[in-house]
């Protein structure tokens, strides 16, 4: 093999490496969306819905979250807990066709959940914190639960988190936050989702998910580093090969 030839494969190889690494990376998940932790729960009940918030600017902080329930699918009750440095307000608005349950009327529900940090308070850069929402009874008409979340930075930028991720379908650039509902049976089936001490161990799960992605995508950007650079040596090593051999034979 000339060295010429060789040159051009070991940059061939390079090439490919760094193309297999820049392709994992572009498919590695993203994890600074704001989103609703645990990811499911049951239809019908109550459960702790934890917004889980993540600082995306290097400069500024995060001062205030609004989150808003679904009006088609409405939920009459929401609790926050009370969190130092930061107030919460909830807000019901009239229904557009009354609902009835347990024998009464309900005319209104929840539309807006909103957290507003007292002055000195934010979320800094590479921080996050979760605001628990006690909720219920969760809607029996639909599998999913669609909560867009509103995200205020001290520098005046507002990111919204509202595009619907569609079935089957790439996840948008700021997904809206969802919970999955299942039918009670369903989740009795699974050892249940939703009141109790399950939703804090769900949560769990789903974060040692994440890391478990996270970390798989960087073992396969490694992997494919190693073959690039074992590639490369193997090429260096048969060239010299047969160099040494010709001089051998002159």
């Amino acid at each position: 093999m000339t060295r010429p030839f060789r040159r051009s494969a070991l940059r061939g190889g390079v090439v490919v490496t760094v193309a297999a690494a820049a392709a994992l990376i572009g498919a590695a998940p993203a994890f600074a969306h704001v989103t609703a932790q645990p990811g499911q729960a049951t239809q019908g009940g109550y459960t702790v819905i934890t917004m889980r918030v993540p600082n995306e600017s290097d400069t500024a902080g995060t001062v205030k979250l609004e989150v808003s329930l679904p009006a088609d699918h409405p939920i009459t009750s929401a609790r926050t807990t009370p969190m130092s440095g930061w107030t919460a307000s909830v807000v019901k608005a009239p229904l557009a066709t009354p609902i009835q349950r347990n024998g009464g009327t309900i005319t209104e529900a929840v539309s807006t959940v909103t957290w507003t940090a007292q002055p000195g308070t934010r979320i800094g850069p590479g921080e996050f914190v979760d605001f628990p929402l006690s909720v219920g009874p969760l809607p029996t008409d639909t599998d999913t639960l669609v909560l867009p979340a509103t995200q205020t930075y001290d520098d005046g930028k507002v990111v919204a988190w509202n595009e619907p991720t569609p079935p089957g379908g790439a996840e948008p650039q700021r997904p809206a936050p969802t919970v999955t509902l299942v039918a009670a049976d369903a989740a009795a089936a699974g050892h249940g989702h939703g009141t109790g001490g399950r939703p804090a161990l769900t949560a769990s799960v789903a974060g040692t998910d994440s890391t478990a992605r996270w970390l798989g995508g960087a073992g396969l950007l490694l992997g494919a580093l190693g073959l690039g650079l074992g590639a490369g040596a193997a090429l260096r090593t048969r060239g010299t090969r047969r160099t040494t051999t010709r001089e051998e034979t002159s």
